[in-house]
């Protein structure tokens, strides 16, 4: 009985090993009911089990070799699905998948695709020839897969009859980019082409210039062949040879072909770098026989493998050598591996991948977990009867931790994406229309439709929804940035120094050359004031030029002090033209040194007037002494001025003013001068400051002297009014940004020079042309006479508060002291005063009175 029971189980393997699929249902590896269909083709065995060296029947045969990585795609295809199913992503509608296994054969995914596009609903799995499939219903709206490029770019040439979307997650052909081709193709992955670029580039830096590459012959290893070729090239790197190995595990050739390849690496002993391009069963043997033969290099990983748990568990895989690799971006997959954690929820009647899975799992029950996979892959080479029982699901449950291990996180997270991209596409198709019909829409709007509309030039995307890359926001550039394509990840900067952008832009504007210019209307202000001073400075000089010899302008320190002052007025006004135009270096060495000279010799001039005056009436003997030898009015301006040109010359041998070009402000570029050094520029106004407050304090000294020639009280408010503007002038400098600061430094400028210029020039005009009969030489000894008499009577009522006082004191004692010389002096003024007046009236002159003249009035 135990033997009739072993023959019977013996036949059924054989019969299972044997029989190809008896009808289309079969050929399913996993399936699930829905609203809408979404196709899946992974390669979920390695080959296909054939008996003979080339096909003789046209018939689908079994699969064999068992991926356990493989087999975890399609379960993060299965829990991407559920995740949206069980979200309000689309609410009402349920997504369905049919699952295929391509057994790594392109026959085999040709034979899924044409279920794919048969008929929907047709119990006769037929597929229509039509000139127009706009309005053809097939039974799956959109395919993932496959992960192979050989194997995609044959399914995407059968989907693009009815332009069916086909998401790639693992598909890296830089051919299936060209939308001539394969209009219908999309992937969630980057092309070969940054890849190889970047294995150069790496080759290259490494310092690596003689190395061979292993590829396999296929249109997948045959492109990334070529690419890599060119890309070498460009990088000066040399390629010793060029290996290639059959495509696919069913060509008997292949492992001739490793040993070949193996072979010819020993003897090309100076190459120890070696980029290969191939499948992960190809690394595999490769990896296995070079480690029997003892070969020790560097081996460059593409994406396909770089990763892949089943070469890094390959018993001494230390002994090939270093691998570097490239790999596809990671998500977060937390939530997968949970998934796994549960599997024994998911439903496993429509889902015979769970069933082989958990049959090759029953077989390898003592197996340790680091051998397991390799234990699953060899009894998968046979096939097995599933038999469902307590004892195998017991294991299955037990063993779930060994698949975390296997997954690999850049292709979980890529099929995520795959599934997610879809469904926020039918989200979208289905805002407006009852998706729970089959006939809502035709699987070529997908293509038309986006999870996010796209960003316009003059935006980014900006990512919100979970990780989901194709979900995304549009935001505008921000300033000084700009995008000039359609979705792009981010914005470009522009050059800060010479180029701008507004928000939302989509190029940069070349940013404007500013300063202070000629047509601008505050500078042509300025210049129409600064010439109507330089008027008012020519106006004066020949008011006083004609009326040379009155008292007011021989009061005024004669012609050719006036000259000086008025020369310096003119100076300074000329010199704001030199604030205004393009900055040169010429200009702004000049402006402030003509200014500074200009000015402190304008306020020397009126310094010695100030003394001149305080000593012309002071009546205290020890301040007139003091004054007198103060009053040196040469040497007094020669000094003055001297100082500052000192302070100037030393500032423009040092620290010399430049131009400047400003890019600080964001849209402009400002050309100004750089004063070269604030302390130098501090300098030389603090030194002007330093002598307008000497003046202003000898002119306030003698504020009460006669007041129709008084000019010190003018000279007083002309100080103020310069202390005023310059005070002002330091807060609003210092916060001014931009081409109008030379026009504040202008502003302060004309201020102080028109409040000088009339506080000392316009009351002598004013006299000499509207008050011409005080313009006299008798009414200016009245002035006087009346000025002293007051000062007498002042000093004579403090002598007779004195005489009160001591009692004893005698008017010889007076003339003895100090007041006697004061009392003197007001006499003598007086008696000048009155024989001037004696003689105009009577044409006699008295000799009796004193003359004296007072050479200083």
């Amino acid at each position: 009985m135990a033997l009739l029971i072993i023959l019977i189980t013996c036949f059924m393997i054989i019969l299972a090993t044997s029989q190809p699929c008896q009808t289309p249902d079969d050929f399913v590896a996993a399936t699930s009911p829905g609203h809408i269909i979404i196709g899946g083709l992974f390669a979920i065995h390695e080959k296909m089990l054939s008996s003979e060296d080339y096909p003789r029947r046209p018939q689908i045969q079994k699969c064999v070799g068992f991926e356990i990585s493989v087999f975890l795609q399609t379960l993060a295809m299965i829990h991407s699905i559920e995740m949206i199913n069980n979200s309000t992503l689309l609410s009402g509608v349920k997504l369905g998948y049919e699952i295929y296994d391509t057994c790594t054969e392109v026959t085999v995914a040709m034979a899924a695709t044409l279920r794919f596009l048969s008929k929907f609903n047709c119990s006769k799995e037929t597929v229509e020839f039509k000139c127009d499939y706009s309005s053809y219903m097939p039974r799956v709206k959109a395919v993932i897969g496959s992960g192979y490029s050989e194997i995609t770019m044959a399914v995407s040439r059968m989907l693009n009859l009815q332009l069916m979307p086909q998401v790639g997650y693992e598909s890296t052909a830089e051919i299936l980019s060209d939308k001539i081709r394969f209009p219908s193709f999309l992937r969630t992955v980057p092309s070969d082409f940054h890849q190889i670029k970047a294995m150069a580039h790496l080759i290259q830096k490494c310092g690596w210039n003689w190395i061979g590459i292993i590829t396999t012959d296929d249109d997948y290893g045959r492109l990334a062949l070529n690419t890599f070729i060119i890309q070498a090239e460009a990088n000066n790197v040399c390629i010793a040879f060029k290996e290639v190995l059959p495509a696919f595990l069913s060509d008997n050739t292949i492992e001739v072909r490793i040993n070949q390849i193996l072979e010819k690496i020993i003897l090309e002993a100076q190459v120890n770098v070696i980029v290969v391009f191939l499948r992960q069963f190809h690394v595999f043997d490769l990896f296995n026989k070079a480690i029997e033969m003892n070969i020790n290099k560097m081996w460059i990983a593409s994406d396909n493998w770089s990763t892949a748990t089943k070469i890094t568990t390959i018993p001494n895989v230390k002994n090939i050598g270093k691998v570097v690799g490239f790999t596809f971006r990671r998500g977060n997959i937390s939530s997968f591996h949970s998934f796994l954690q549960n599997l024994h929820l998911l439903p496993s009647d429509s889902n015979k991948l769970l069933h082989e899975y958990a049959m090759h799992l029953s077989a390898c029950t003592y197996v340790k977990d680091t051998d397991l996979s390799q234990c699953i892959f060899n009894h998968s080479q046979r096939t097995l009867v599933y038999k469902a029982n307590t004892a195998i699901e017991r294991n299955f449950f037990m063993r779930n931790d060994f698949l975390r291990d296997y997954a690999e996180p850049g292709l979980i997270h890529s099929i995520q994406l795959a599934v997610f991209a879809l469904g926020y596409a039918i989200r979208d198709l289905c805002q407006a229309r009852d998706c729970q019909k089959p006939n809502a829409f035709q699987p070529w709007e997908q293509i038309r439709s986006k999870c996010s509309k796209e960003c316009s030039p003059g935006q980014m995307k900006k990512t919100t929804r979970s990780q989901h890359i194709c979900c995304y926001e549009c935001e505008n550039c921000p300033e000084n940035h700009y995008s000039n394509q359609t979705d792009m990840p981010h914005c470009l900067l522009c050059n800060n120094e010479t180029h701008w952008a507004p928000v939302r832009s989509t190029m940069c504007f070349e940013k404007e050359v500013e300063y202070l210019n000629w047509n601008d209307s505050l500078a042509i202000l300025l210049l129409i004031l600064s010439l109507l001073g330089i008027i008012f400075v020519l106006v004066v000089g020949i008011i006083f030029t004609r009326n040379l010899n009155t008292p007011v302008v021989k009061s005024s320190g004669g012609l050719r002090i006036c000259y000086v002052i008025l020369l310096c007025h003119f100076l300074n006004f000329a010199s704001t033209s030199f604030f205004i135009g393009e900055p040169q270096d010429f200009t702004c060495k000049t402006r402030q040194t003509l200014f500074g000279v200009s000015f402190t010799l304008c306020i020397s001039c009126i310094l010695t007037k100030s003394l001149k005056i305080l000593l012309a009436f002071s009546f205290d003997p020890k301040l007139q002494k003091f004054l007198k030898f103060l009053y040196k009015p040469i040497l007094i301006i020669f000094t003055c001025t001297g100082i500052q040109a000192v302070i100037c010359t030393l500032w423009l041998i040092f620290a010399a003013p430049t131009v400047e070009v400003n890019v600080s402000l964001p849209r402009v570029i400002i050309r100004e001068c750089e004063e070269g050094s604030i302390l130098a520029f501090g300098t030389m106004l603090g030194y002007i400051a330093i002598l307008a407050f000497i003046c202003f304090i000898f002119a306030f000294k003698g504020r009460k002297l006669p007041e129709n020639y008084n000019e010190a009280k003018f000279i007083t408010f002309g100080m103020l009014i310069y202390f005023i503007a310059w005070i002002t002038f330091i807060p609003i400098y210092a916060t001014t940004f931009g081409k109008y600061v030379p026009a504040v430094e202008i502003i302060v400028i004309l201020i102080s020079n028109y409040g000088i210029l009339c506080c000392t020039f316009f009351p002598k005009c004013y006299v000499i042309i509207c008050k011409q009969d005080i313009n006299t030489k008798s009414a200016f000894l009245k002035m006087i006479y009346s000025y002293s008499s007051h000062s007498v009577s002042s000093i004579a009522v403090s002598h007779a508060s004195l005489d009160s006082m001591n009692g004893n004191v005698t008017m010889t004692n007076l003339s003895s002291s100090g007041k006697s010389a004061t009392w003197q002096k007001s006499k003598d003024l007086q008696a000048q005063a009155f024989a001037h007046t004696r003689r105009e009236n009577t044409t006699s002159v008295s000799k009796t009175l004193p003359r004296k003249r007072i050479s200083s009035i």
